[in-house]
């Protein structure tokens, strides 16, 4: 079995995806809202690659029934309901709600991830519940391609730790997993990191802008590991609550 990383700003290619298992993480903050949203019962999420888009799409539903939600250089959009603090996703926000995203780095990779077999959306908050869903599908024989969506399409040093640790425990309970370059280097810095995700995140070029602009306490959001135990799938262009399918 194969497990490779690819990082946002060098793109992936149909062979990159095609019948594979993928994951899309972007942990800062797009993978962790999106996580913290269906943990608090939104019905689905819509991903979309412009706010403009988004709002083109909310017209063909009922006002009350849909959010918009995103940002745009970590600010909320002008107009919309919510942006991408996952602290604002609360269940009496976001309970039965269809919400239309569109992120600078989360969504973006989203959208451009076509061809897979499956994909889910993982980050540190649900990291458990998606590492159970990958190893299910590495037992079945699927390949597996993390995607780190990164920063303004460059490498997120946030993002590569997140993907160094699916990585790592999936090497443990599956024999044999080759893994590519990318694969091991993220290893490393999972390595380096362990469970020290706030320290990793002051390192970060990503988390220390967040903490500048404001949203500090989303950091601390992002960092607990496990909190929100969902595997959110993106299937026919939704995100929705998926299973683990098994240990």
């Amino acid at each position: 079995m194969r497990l490779d990383v690819y990082f946002g700003g060098g793109g992936l290619t149909p062979a990159d995806v095609s019948g594979r298992t993928v994951a899309v993480i972007d942990v800062l903050r797009a993978s962790t809202t999106i996580a913290v949203a269906l943990a608090n019962g939104t019905r689905n999420l819509i991903p979309f690659d412009s706010s403009e888009e988004a709002v083109l799409r909310s017209k063909s539903f009922e006002r009350r029934d849909v959010l918009l939600a995103g940002e745009r250089k970590m600010h909320p959009i002008p107009g919309f309901d919510l942006g991408n603090s996952p602290r604002e996703f609360t269940r009496e926000a976001v309970e039965g709600k269809t919400i239309l995203f569109a992120t600078t780095n989360g969504t973006v990779a989203l959208v451009g991830v076509q061809g897979a077999k499956e994909v889910v959306v993982a980050s540190y908050v649900n990291f458990s519940a998606v590492l159970a869903a990958l190893r299910s599908a590495a037992r079945a024989g699927n390949d597996i391609t993390i995607f780190c969506a990164g920063r303004d399409r460059q490498f997120a040093l946030e993002d590569s730790a997140c993907a160094g640790r699916f990585a790592r425990h999936l090497g443990r309970r599956i024999p044999g997993v080759e893994l590519n370059d990318a694969a091991r280097a993220c290893v490393l810095i999972a390595r380096k990191y362990g469970d020290e995700i706030d320290r990793l995140f002051s390192d970060s070029s990503h988390g220390r802008a967040l903490a500048e602009a404001g949203y500090g306490e989303d950091l601390a959001v992002c960092a607990a590991l496990d909190k929100y135990p969902v595997v959110p799938v993106y299937h026919d262009r939704q995100i929705k609550l998926g299973t683990t399918r098994g240990r």
